[in-house]
């Protein structure tokens, strides 16, 4: 039985793209979604915050499902043109972000014996892409992050798994150079982009019943550009 109707989530990163996919699925699904993000969300919240965090899981009380959508791509530049500050922006939103989110929000769902968390990796994160060594590097360490908090959690009931879209229509890649774009569409043997309800979907899943023996994993979804 999947009993999406009586379960809660926060969709972070929820104002645009894959994260306002996402939790339009979720939502179809019976799940009441809480949407974080900037602005354009339900709760204006920083991922970045701790404190602001807290405050929001306090006031949201038990929470089944955590999305991590939000994200920023960074620099489109050669590594070596790239700073520091900029390594830190990057890293502080797409894996510190996601770190405190878990922080806040699993240890409910342990304690409950059930929960359900997908981190938002990419393609980048497993093959890295050119002239965004930033990203990639930071997309690389969700990826660990997920396989490490697989482990700790694999007997508690809460399933912790990545997703890797290749390239999707999103406003993310609004800023992405267009050399850059057309080099990562390029490498897709669909020969497409891919779409945010398409992506949506896969989350779905990983936020049901329906997963019961995979944790720690990273699911491609990249029109046949993934190689391992």
């Amino acid at each position: 039985m999947n009993r999406t109707d009586s379960r809660t989530a926060v969709v972070t990163g929820g104002g645009s793209g894959l994260g306002a996919a996402a939790a339009e699925r979720l939502r179809a699904d019976g799940v009441a979604v809480t949407t974080l993000d900037l602005r354009g969300a339900d709760v204006a919240a920083d991922v970045t915050d701790e404190a602001a965090l807290a405050a929001v899981a306090a006031e949201l009380g038990p929470v089944d499902v955590l999305v991590n959508s939000a994200g920023i791509v960074g620099p489109n530049r050669p590594l070596v043109e790239t700073t520091a500050d900029e390594w830190r922006g990057v890293f502080e939103v797409n894996v510190i972000g996601t770190v405190n989110t878990m922080r806040a929000f699993v240890p409910g769902m342990r304690e409950r014996g059930w929960g359900r968390v997908v981190n938002v990796a990419s393609m980048a994160g497993k093959d890295g892409n050119p002239n965004l060594s930033v990203y990639s590097a930071s997309k690389a360490a969700v990826i660990g992050l997920t396989k490490s908090a697989g482990k700790e959690l694999a007997t508690s009931g809460v399933l912790v798994n990545a997703i890797a879209p290749a390239v999707i229509a999103t406003p993310m890649n609004d800023n992405t150079a267009p050399d850059v774009l057309a080099h990562i569409t390029g490498l897709i043997p669909m020969k497409r982009v891919g779409r945010p309800e398409e992506v949506a979907e896969l989350i779905a899943w990983l936020c049901s019943d329906r997963v019961t023996f995979s944790t720690g994993a990273v699911y491609d979804i990249s029109g046949g550009r993934a190689t391992y």
